[in-house]
């Protein structure tokens, strides 16, 4: 296994070390887990990219890690009170089609794996920099403005920024399933 995989493979180790720090609301450390589980996703893409690393392997599990590690994330802000259940539903709904269409495209004659495109990258980092926000603003709020209007802030920017995540999240999955239309049409 290369580099770039074991980085994925970390992130996905990180989840439930996100999930004790979450559940236990320790936020300082669950945001900053997260962070350091989404900086693998950074790293193993570049390298993968730059020393020519790139494996079936990696197209399939870095998009999967991404989901595990987000998805984790938005079902603890959602009991939090943060995440919107709608908005939820929109990132697995979204999640569930691009895998069910990168099976029907793997199990193809020829079998393609389909990399993610752009806007999916672009909805994975507001998905991260939203999730970060949130655990890092309460945090960091709760330790030097210990009120509750100035805690309420970080929540309200974080529930807004959840409905950002949740259109982008919805552009990129229609985009996603547009551009790769002929898979559905010769399914059987």
């Amino acid at each position: 296994m290369n580099l770039p995989n074991k980085l994925t493979m970390l992130r996905v180790l990180l989840i439930p070390v996100f999930m004790v720090c979450a559940a236990n609301r320790w936020m300082l450390a669950a945001g900053t887990i997260f962070a350091v589980a989404s900086l693998t996703d950074y790293f193993d893409g570049h390298l993968a990219r730059k020393y020519n690393l790139v494996t079936d392997f990696g197209k399939f599990a870095d998009p999967l890690a991404d989901k595990l590690l987000t998805t984790t994330a938005f079902l603890y802000m959602m009991a939090d009170g943060i995440c919107h259940p709608v908005v939820l539903v929109i990132i697995l709904a979204r999640e569930f089609a691009v895998s069910g269409l990168r099976m029907v495209a793997a199990g193809a004659p020829g079998g393609k794996v389909i990399a993610a495109n752009m806007w999916g990258k672009v909805k994975t980092v507001l998905q991260m920099l939203t999730i970060c926000f949130y655990y890092f603003g309460y945090a960091i709020e709760a330790a030097f403005f210990p009120t509750a209007s100035s805690v309420f802030q970080t929540q309200v920017y974080s529930g807004l920024l959840c409905w950002a995540v949740a259109a982008v999240t919805a552009i990129s999955g229609i985009k996603y399933l547009w551009e790769n239309r002929q898979f559905i049409n010769t399914a059987k």
